[in-house]
């Protein structure tokens, strides 16, 4: 699924990619803020996939093959292009440095070191209001291609492209190298059902509504549609107001 055309440049709410330190422990959070890279142009497209995990096991006794056993799905993946240009200011060194920016999230911080929990930084990418495509991820690739160049050989035009792996929450006391998913659960819509009264059912607290509304890309949540299905993230994931 992409997201195509909200104009490049022309908008006064900038994307930004929060770049995070990786949690310490059994936390499923991300830790210290470590810089925002901000965009100078918004993306024109967002690509956002996600797949649906299902395990085949050959048995010589059934002619038209087995029944496939589904295994849950696997984490979102997003594709972001960053647009750099600095063409007005060909002597600025500005587009190299902010290249960089974006290649350090595919290296491992000195704190996790430190921690003996060596990973690469989390993120998050944000634009405003958006939410369709807001989780904590890992970069899992950046490839950068300079367009022109000054005539010192400085790049002063990019075009990258990054892509986001999400990162799904552990439950409390599990391994978090483990790679498992959260205790999430899944809830079928019925009459007189709202987001309010699903948040304060499952955690306790009607205004966590809007983590619900975040996992499942709601925009209005006054119209929830009976039969629906709804992804109730597990409580470790809820962020409070």
């Amino acid at each position: 699924m992409s997201f195509g055309s909200f104009g490049i440049g022309d908008s006064l709410v900038k994307a930004t990619l929060r770049i995070h330190q990786p949690p310490v422990g059994s936390s499923t959070r991300p830790g210290a803020l470590m810089t925002t890279f901000n965009f100078d142009f918004n993306p024109s497209q967002l690509q956002l996939s996600r797949r649906a995990n299902w395990k085949t096991t050959p048995t010589a006794a059934v002619r038209d093959g087995a029944v496939p056993e589904f295994m849950g799905p696997e984490p979102r993946e997003m594709t972001v292009e960053v647009f750099l240009d600095r063409s007005d200011d060909p002597e600025s060194n500005d587009v190299r440095k902010k290249v960089e920016a974006l290649f350090s999230c595919c290296e491992t911080t000195a704190a996790s070191i430190a921690a003996k929990q060596p990973s690469t930084p989390w993120v998050v990418f944000e634009w405003g209001s958006f939410s369709t495509a807001r989780f904590y991820a890992y970069v899992s690739s950046v490839e950068a291609t300079y367009t022109l160049f000054h005539t010192s050989g400085t790049p002063i035009r990019a075009v990258c492209q990054v892509r986001l792996h999400e990162i799904p929450g552990s439950t409390p006391g599990q391994n978090p190298t483990s790679g498992a998913l959260t205790s999430r659960r899944v809830h079928r819509v019925v009459a007189g059902d709202s987001l309010q009264f699903l948040a304060f059912r499952e955690y306790g607290d009607a205004n966590a509504w809007r983590t619900i509304a975040e996992a499942n890309a709601i925009d209005n949540p006054h119209e929830l549609v009976p039969g629906t299905q709804l992804m109730l993230p597990a409580a470790e994931e809820v962020v409070r107001p």
